[in-house]
């Protein structure tokens, strides 16, 4: 029998990147998401029968933070995630054969501002704040799920990046215009991961079947703003870069549609529990990440 993986939320820049990967590696695909050809969330019958005897299933649901926090906006970022989560649970929990291993997607972002220390899951501070907020209702929406047979798994993903699409596009832009210097103050915190390390933790924790709760996937490198900039216009060869300095951001985010946070948030985040299970990132340097997508 071939063996089945679910991708739920499975269409944008990370489920397109899965989907290949698990092709390529022999795997059957079913791709659940808001619009048809996929399975659509509101078909639960065709969900339990896309999850029965899956082998696992993967959560990647959610509306894009990459816009103006108003009250509608807000309203689909929580519902999209918190919504589905209950959804599928209510679906695994329908199957006769449910799937083994339940990965949900989360964020680092659950953290505070850090720009004193690493934030690890066994002692990292949980912040304030909307995208705080959204995680923990998230978390508490997937870990509320009772489903006794089937593993379940939270990746606090940091930003990943990739060959197609998340946030490298902007970035790249910026520095090709010139304005790639240092933004803000330079010094916050930038935690990402490779889209094919998250690929490949996914698989990891697959095989570690006593494994269980919360991750987080983030590089073990973290690095300040300015480094990454800095990496950024090395790789495009463009030896100089403008400053944004935080007004000139909030100016910037306003016409663009989006919110200064997600670029001056420090967000300081180290996979102690990868690490420590023996997971070997493939990009662990912001270097050999942009070398590789760029």
């Amino acid at each position: 029998m071939t063996k089945k993986v679910v991708l739920a939320g499975g269409t944008g820049f990370i489920g397109n990147y899965f989907q290949q990967k698990f092709e390529a590696l022999g795997y059957e695909v079913m791709v659940i998401a808001r619009k048809a050809p996929a399975i659509t969330w509101n078909d639960h019958e065709r969900m339990v029968h896309a999850l029965e005897n899956a082998e696992m299933v993967i959560n990647l649901a959610g509306k894009s933070v990459n816009c103006r926090y108003h009250e509608q906006n807000k309203k689909e970022i929580l519902q999209s995630r918190t919504g589905t989560t209950k959804l599928l649970g209510d679906a695994v929990k329908a199957c006769e054969i449910p799937p083994k291993l339940w990965v949900n997607a989360s964020t680092a972002t659950i953290y505070r501002h850090a720009d004193d220390r690493p934030m690890t899951e066994t002692d990292g501070e949980i912040g304030t704040g909307f995208s705080v907020d959204v995680a923990t209702k998230w978390e508490s929406a997937f870990f509320q799920c009772t489903v006794p047979k089937t593993r379940q798994v939270a990746l606090r993903i940091a930003i990943v990046l990739g060959p197609d699409g998340g946030v490298i596009t902007p970035y790249k832009n910026l520095v090709k215009f010139g304005l790639g210097g240092v933004q803000g103050d330079g010094q916050q915190m930038f935690s990402w991961i490779h889209v094919e390390d998250l690929f490949q933790i996914i698989l990891f924790l697959n095989e570690k079947k006593e494994m269980e709760g919360v991750f987080n996937c983030s590089s073990p490198n973290p690095i300040p703003n300015h480094h990454l900039m800095n990496a950024l216009r090395e790789q495009l060869n463009r030896p100089v870069g403008l400053p944004a300095p935080a007004p000139l951001l909030e100016l910037g985010t306003l016409f663009l549609r989006t919110e200064t946070e997600l670029i001056l948030k420090s967000r300081w985040v180290i996979p102690e529990k990868l690490l420590d299970a023996g997971y070997t990132f493939r990009f662990p340097t912001i270097e050999q990440t942009l070398k590789d997508i760029l």
